[in-house]
């Protein structure tokens, strides 16, 4: 909604960058609002184009590691929402 695209999974964790690219931005966030920080300052970006390609993985269940909280998904939230409506 904020940067026009159309992303199935931002937070999957896989991207991939140029270096040029990477080092223009300044990341702000840690742990899971990055994601989220990185797709949107990317977009905004003149020349750049974001494309999507398809990956499979396991999903890890708590007992074997993940790590993620619900307070996770209001950091991303709140990513999505400050770093989405920035210039």
């Amino acid at each position: 909604m904020f940067t026009n695209l159309n992303l199935t999974d931002v937070q999957s964790g896989y991207k991939a960058f140029t270096a040029s690219t990477i080092k223009s931005v300044q990341i702000e966030e840690d742990r899971f609002g990055v994601e989220s920080e990185l797709v949107a300052k990317i977009a905004k970006l003149r020349g750049c184009r974001i494309f999507e390609v398809g990956i499979s993985y396991y999903g890890r269940t708590y007992e074997e590691g993940k790590k993620i909280a619900w307070r996770d998904g209001f950091r991303a939230l709140y990513a999505i929402i400050n770093y989405g409506c920035q210039r």
